[in-house]
């Protein structure tokens, strides 16, 4: 029987250089590209930074609401799969049946927050950031899937698509103001997902088994948050 030699021709130290400097160009690129997002918006690059840094701490934060008494137990599973992704879930010790709603901070409060402000600063656009809201909130609501142990999923690229084409829609179609068309597809995309796949889908929570269900959760900082800055850059 012939007898084979395996080895990688790279020395580790350099297999973790690569890797370093392979997180730091991600890194780079991905402040570069919500340099852009936020400027698109009216924000100063270190408004957006400062932004970024409070979304990257909140989405870790989820800030208790309300305990949903359920009829299912709760999952145990520690991984879920949905829409192609992995996602963890929280494993608890106890059979108790419930649901613990939460409110993301990097996730939903800080998206909503910079969307209220974006309407407050272009309060003429009002009418049509609301017709974006809502197209968004309909055809996500529409594919949003209740996954057992998790919560309300959504495609990842699905939300910042339809926002983006409804601000286009609303510019170019139905006559919205040009310079309006960012704030449109930020706030579109950010409170239409919110409301599409969380809100009117909190009737649905309460017998998924998922020890909690956050709006704006589900390590959401890369759900709604970026669906807002994706939408822009698409524009």
């Amino acid at each position: 029987m012939e007898n084979r030699l395996v080895y990688s021709p790279f020395r580790l130290l350099f297999i973790f250089i690569l890797l370093v400097l392979l997180f730091v160009v991600v890194g780079l690129l991905f402040l570069n590209l919500a340099r852009t997002a936020f400027t698109r918006i009216g924000f100063s690059w270190e408004d957006a930074l400062l932004v970024l840094l409070l979304s990257l701490l909140g989405s870790g934060i989820n800030i208790p609401v309300k305990k949903l008494e359920c009829s299912t137990p709760v999952v145990r599973d520690g991984y879920v799969r949905a829409f192609g992704v992995t996602y963890r879930v929280p494993v608890v010790e106890n059979l108790d049946c419930g649901t613990m709603l939460a409110v993301n901070v990097g996730g939903a409060i800080i998206p909503a927050i910079i969307s209220l402000a974006l309407l407050i600063r272009y309060p003429d656009a009002l009418m049509y950031a609301l017709a974006a809201v809502a197209f968004v909130a309909l055809v996500v609501n529409r594919v949003a899937r209740p996954v057992k142990g998790l919560g309300i999923v959504t495609p990842a690229l699905l939300p910042p698509l339809v926002a983006a084409l409804s601000a286009m829609v609303l510019t170019y179609a139905l006559g919205s103001p040009q310079e309006y068309i960012f704030v449109l597809a930020y706030v579109g995309g950010t409170l239409g997902t919110l409301l599409g796949a969380d809100i009117l889908n909190l009737n649905r929570i309460r017998d998924l088994g998922a020890p909690v269900a956050s709006i704006g959760g589900a390590g959401t900082f890369d759900g709604v948050f970026l669906t807002g800055l994706i939408a822009v850059l698409l524009v």
